[in-house]
């Protein structure tokens, strides 16, 4: 009867017609403008049969011949969408939209069968129909918050009338995918079945609707009038995403939306959906996720590209137990890769495999493995004080104290013990790659690779490319690194590498509004307002004072004077007087355990006498001036990156920053913001700064793309 690139529509026997989505030449369907105009086409098949009753048409079938259902819509389409102006947008959305509607409206019944994931637009596809029948394996789910919006083709409507206000606020909200179990208490899902018997079934209940016309009548009918939005669930909805909503808006805009259409019929409800999701599909949130998303799918792709180039990854060692060498060796075993875990002494080794045991524990206990797995995952880390079957092993984790001439002797020994082809990476936060390396016979097979602490929760790895470094040495350890669960991230070798580099500007901006007389709580308090888990004192506070302060003078030294500090600052004061951060429950503030033995932040009476001796008299600065003081350096040192090839794109930039600093994610990550703010007004800004130093004069390469109108992106 019709047959597209996306989908086809089949006759079968007895009036049924099957409307199949199977998109050509990819594993999985999704909805995109092709899609949705042959959705279109094949429901005006439909419409035109039935009108002229050409064809005996009963009921419909709708399915998928991928494993998946549909797993909503093509996500790149957005970035050009969310260009265009918000009418422009709420035409289009409700064009696409109304598709489903059309579909909706077939005056015969419909049943869809879901075989796996259904999510956004795949989902609103179901609820466009009369019955549901899910495999036992299937998910379904919203997830458009994830991308600072909300549905578009009719879930905001469809959803409340289906299952009631307060799930479909809860779905919406969470944009977590729910099992077919869940989907059926909840009654989006009419049947669920083994996935043998799914096509089976779903012909049944399509043939007893046609039976019984009255029934899908009916069903159809309730979901085109209005529904109950009770208050106190409205109350509870606004409360609890009210906070978040000025930099993710996306949340108390559905609330609202699901409220003012709750008394609406179905087709002025679409319009409203429409209206207002042309509006969020505007914010900074909405732009800066979608280019989130997008970046990971680069940065997957070029995962890819590294799997093929490097060598088979069997068995791994770490060079150095403690905490560090347990946290890497676990995070190695527990993705089944077996490690040995090498060090000169038995206390060591001993506090690694206790730290490895201790992870493990945590993960019976949440019941997320079962106690047989945890003594496989421990049996495969093998600790011990010597260098033997060091020959078998495919790659080398040294995480040895931070000492230059420590490393190089340990690297140095380590090459005589392993195969010619084994990789050296040295997990370093500071220390040059180049220098390490050329102890080295074989410099070429050297690689940083720097974990964030702590190992085994955060999720970015720095693969550092010395002078040296092979293309198939670097690729190697960013393959480890994905199968430890990492998102690995190359960089060129340089001080401080890609993140703390980055991040050092930041703080130097913040040590000289310390130092021009900001108070350093309410510095906290703007920035954490502004979307960064934590200010940037209260983050001193955690790294810890010293590692601060020697971190950033050992970057500092690096850069010349452009991130020369040049006057005694507060990290160091503090230092000197014993006020090393959490470690010592006192830094920029004071910290007592709780209860549970976590540590709760509390003014401390004499940091601001201490202070007294590096700050200026006290000034009341503006949070925009706060906001721009502190990130302006940070985007200009991005830019930078970038320019001199410290990586290779925007995307690896702004995701090294989301993860390993956990930049706040509305704004995308440096560069994402960049673009949003406008290159030409980062350059007007950055010249309102000049006084302040070179840390606020913008890279050659930003002056240009702003004379030129280009972004980032």
């Amino acid at each position: 009867m019709y047959k597209g690139q996306s989908l086809y529509l089949t006759r079968l026997e007895n009036g049924i017609v099957e409307l199949c989505f199977d998109r050509s030449g990819e594993s999985i369907n999704k909805f995109d403008v092709r899609t949705i105009d042959e959705l279109k086409a094949a429901t005006a098949v439909l419409h035109n049969a039935l009108a002229q009753n050409t064809v005996a048409i009963k009921g419909i079938l709708v399915t998928s011949a991928k494993e998946t259902f549909i797993v909503g819509a093509d996500i790149f389409e957005f970035v050009n969408l969310f260009k265009l102006p918000a009418e422009q947008i709420e035409t289009f959305n409700a064009d696409q939209a109304n598709a489903f509607t059309q579909f909706e409206n077939l005056s015969i019944p419909i049943v869809t069968a879901v075989n796996g994931l259904a999510l956004g637009g795949g989902f609103e596809m179901t609820l466009a129909s009369d019955y549901r029948v899910f495999s036992s394996t299937a998910q379904v789910g919203l997830p458009e918050i994830t991308l600072g919006i909300f549905p578009g083709y009719g879930g905001t409507v469809r959803l409340p009338r289906l299952i009631g206000a307060e799930l479909t606020i809860d779905w919406i909200g969470s944009g977590k995918p729910q099992t077919a179990a869940s989907a059926q208490a909840a009654g989006a899902t009419d049947y669920v079945v083994e996935a043998d018997d799914l096509r089976t079934t779903a012909l049944d209940v399509l043939h007893k609707a046609i039976a019984n016309a009255d029934e899908w009548r009916a069903r159809r009918t309730k979901r085109a009038e209005s529904f109950e939005i009770k208050p106190e669930t409205l109350a509870a909805a606004r409360a609890k995403f009210s906070p978040t909503s000025p930099q993710l808006p996306a949340g108390l805009a559905a609330i609202e939306l699901l409220h003012q259409a709750a008394s609406q019929t179905r087709d002025k409800a679409l319009k409203m959906e429409a209206h207002a999701f042309s509006t969020i599909a505007k914010t900074q949130a909405a732009s800066s996720l979608v280019r989130i998303f997008i970046n990971d799918q680069v940065l997957k792709k070029k995962g890819k590209t590294e799997a093929n180039l490097s060598r088979p990854i069997k068995r791994a060692a770490v060079l150095g137990a403690g905490i560090m060498g347990g946290g890497i060796a676990y995070t190695s075993a527990i993705r089944k890769t077996p490690v040995i875990m090498k060090d000169i002494a038995q206390k060591a080794l001993d506090l690694g495999i206790t730290e490895a045991t201790n992870l493990l524990a945590r993960q019976v206990q949440t019941g997320r493995i079962d106690k047989t797995r945890a003594d496989v995952v421990l049996a495969s880390i093998k600790p011990q004080l010597d260098y033997s079957e060091f020959d078998s092993v495919d790659v080398v984790v040294e995480a040895v104290v931070e000492n230059i001439n420590v490393k190089r002797s340990v690297l140095r020994e380590v090459e005589t013990a392993v195969r010619p082809d084994a990789v050296l990476a040295s997990n370093t936060s500071s220390l040059v790659i180049a220098d390490m390396a050329s102890a080295l016979t074989r410099p070429e097979n050297m690689v940083g690779m720097h974990f964030f602490n702590p190992v085994p929760l955060m999720p970015l790895v720095e693969v550092i490319r010395g002078p040296q470094t092979s293309d198939v040495a670097a690729a190697t350890i960013a393959t480890y690194a994905r199968a430890m669960g990492k998102i690995p991230i190359v960089v060129r070798d340089c001080p401080g590498f890609l993140v703390n580099r980055i991040l050092t500007p930041y703080a130097i901006g913040f040590l000289q509004l310390l130092r021009d007389g900001a108070d350093f709580i309410k510095i906290d308090k703007v920035m954490e307002t502004f979307g960064w888990p934590m200010g940037p004192a209260y983050l001193q506070d955690v790294i810890g004072m010293d590692t601060a302060s020697h971190v950033f003078d050992t970057i500092s030294e690096g850069y010349g004077e452009r991130m020369h500090i040049g006057f005694k600052n507060a990290l160091k004061v503090l230092v000197e007087n014993g006020h090393l951060g959490q470690k010592t429950q006192r830094g920029f503030y004071r910290y007592e355990a709780d209860s549970k033995g976590r540590l709760q932040k509390h003014i401390a009476a004499d940091t601001q006498t201490l202070l007294q001796s590096v700050v200026a008299a006290p000034r009341d600065f503006n949070d925009a001036e706060i906001i721009e003081r502190t990130m302006l350096p940070m985007i200009l040192e991005a830019a930078r990156c970038l320019e001199e090839g410290v990586v290779e794109s925007a995307a690896e930039i702004d995701t090294a920053l989301l993860l390993g600093l956990g930049f706040p994610r509305y704004l995308g990550g440096p560069l994402q913001y960049a673009d949003w703010l406008g290159l030409k007004h980062l350059v007007a800004r950055s010249g309102h700064y000049r006084e302040l130093g070179s840390l606020y004069t913008p890279p050659a390469s930003l002056i240009t793309m702003a004379t030129n109108d280009k972004t980032f992106y």
